[in-house]
């Protein structure tokens, strides 16, 4: 719609220009943040000068050791270390998961003994594949 005063004409039409901008400017901070939030505990992961590539996130279950003895799955804590296995189990059903595969990332300064106990608990369950998530070291020129 155009008004004519005089002889110069006026538009009403509102300008979607800057809002365009604003929303991929937007769309863009949310394309680069996503990836960087992680499901599951918080932990320090050993670094490792050579490591494989790692699945995307949701497509294993994760177990996590913290630094302070707890043991979470997928982000719920696990009370007890007898009932890791069947809690791994309950949930690939849920997820209706047919490969048995577990990762395990276990805080760098936890105790090895309870990182054996854990593993132990999953193999128990009888988990066909479990995988140790470490850090890639940063490479120094030598």
């Amino acid at each position: 719609m155009s008004v004519e005063i005089g002889s110069k004409s006026a538009k009403s039409e509102p300008n979607v220009v800057p809002l365009c901008d604003i929303l991929l400017v937007l769309l863009i901070i949310f394309m680069v943040v996503t990836p960087m939030i992680s499901k599951g505990a918080n932990v320090t992961l050993p670094e490792a000068k050579y490591v494989a590539n790692q699945p995307d996130p949701g497509q294993i279950l994760t177990v996590f050791i913290k630094k302070s003895g707890e043991i979470y799955l997928e982000g719920s804590e696990v009370k007890e270390l007898d009932s890791l296995g069947q809690m791994i189990l309950d949930k690939m059903e849920e997820l209706q998961r047919p490969d048995k595969k577990v990762l395990l990332k276990a805080d760098l300064n936890s105790a090895y003994g309870k990182v054996v106990d854990v593993l132990n608990a999953i193999k128990e369950a009888q988990i066909e594949v479990i995988g140790l998530v470490t850090e890639q070291k940063a490479s120094s020129m030598e």
